[in-house]
């Protein structure tokens, strides 16, 4: 069934970090609700296999592929062009972000700190200062941000994602304020322990068996599909509901620092 609103059909979105976990997966249950879906990444091989598998699947929507870094403006305002062109759209997820390391504060990477923000700050900034215009024109506009618990609670070893996403939840929060008069409804994903095939591969330098270590003991963790599901809920509820802050854990994991190992 392909979903409208009264301003548009069919709906349209566009999806950062969708060449892997999280955004490939709502990118995908997107398609296959019917969406019209710019799917963003810096890997184009990995998007161009996501589109195929929508084609396979024949889904009654679209996965395009658009290959480019959330935090390269240039390239950004020319996805805002091509999507214009196609008549524009009426959501923006942010999912693109990520963790490195896990030193303590007095030992912390600053180059890690520095990637961290860009990724999970300047790169929703440079998202949402690009397809606010055409959001705020749409009538109806909505704009998701994943952020994390690690948003809203502090953890040893996590200074430098904590601080990030901390960043991201706070200018989360301003833009649902800043834009409630334009109709533009802002939500805000907070996933906890998610097994996703690179989050902690990535935040652990490629150390397989870390990561593994991670989710070791712990029974059904989330899945990407999960926490998609859940965003995709938020952003097909009637425009006029808005779920400001949606966190979602395993039920493993009672609290930031509880989680259960069997």
């Amino acid at each position: 069934m392909s979903h409208t609103t009264e301003n548009q059909s069919p709906r349209a979105a566009v999806v950062t970090g969708a060449t892997t976990g999280i955004g490939r997966a709502t990118a995908l249950e997107l398609a296959r609700r019917g969406w019209r879906v710019y799917a963003v990444g810096r890997r184009a091989e990995r998007l161009d296999a996501l589109a195929a598998q929508a084609r396979e699947e024949a889904v009654p929507g679209e996965v395009v592929p658009a290959p480019l870094d959330v935090t390269d403006e240039a390239a950004v305002a020319g996805l805002v062009a091509r999507v214009d062109t196609d008549g524009g759209i009426d959501t923006l997820v942010n999912i693109a972000g990520g963790a490195r390391g896990t030193d303590f504060v007095g030992a912390g990477s600053r180059e890690d700190w520095e990637w961290m923000y860009r990724a999970n700050v300047l790169g929703t900034l440079a998202m949402c200062q690009a397809f606010l215009p055409g959001l705020r024109a749409h009538g109806e506009g909505t704009v998701l941000n994943l952020t994390s618990t690690a948003a809203v609670t502090a953890y040893e070893g996590g200074a430098g994602y904590n601080a990030a996403k901390m960043g991201q939840h706070g200018l989360t929060a301003a833009l649902r304020l800043e834009e409630a008069e334009h109709n533009v409804r802002v939500i805000e994903v907070l996933p906890g322990m998610v097994h996703t095939e690179e989050f902690s591969l990535m935040r652990l330098g490629g150390d397989q068996s870390a990561a593994d270590a991670v989710y070791a003991g712990v029974e059904k963790p989330l899945t990407a599909e999960d926490v998609a599901e859940v965003c995709v809920h938020a952003v097909e509820l009637p425009h006029h509901v808005n779920l400001d802050q949606i966190v979602i854990r395993p039920v493993a994991q009672a609290a930031q620092h509880k989680v259960i190992r069997r």
